[in-house]
């Protein structure tokens, strides 16, 4: 390992710990103390997000129309976006 990407990784592990220490208004002190688990949560998270974005790239480039797919998917996206934004509440039952 060099020496900057260890000082790189140091700086992110830093910036994850002082934004969550103030996204969730904890004491610096909390903070630091978990910051094992925060960096850990945040890698699985990436991970998850590089898998799952992986999986739907090639899942699309497979099917004979993946133009029309993207659009009904950021269509459906949109449609949420904009009955969310219009204040549509769905019946309790």
């Amino acid at each position: 390992m060099t020496v900057r990407r260890v000082s790189l990784a140091a700086a992110i592990c830093v910036g994850l710990t002082l934004l969550t220490a103030w996204l969730f208004e904890w004491p610096l002190e909390k903070a630091v103390y978990l910051a094992p688990v925060i960096v850990v949560t945040v890698g699985a998270l990436a991970g998850l997000v590089v898998l799952w974005s992986r999986v739907a790239w090639e899942s699309i480039r497979h099917r004979e129309h993946p133009r029309r797919i993207v659009a009904l998917i950021v269509g459906a996206f949109l449609l949420i976006l904009a009955l969310s934004l219009l204040g549509l509440k769905l019946p309790k039952e």
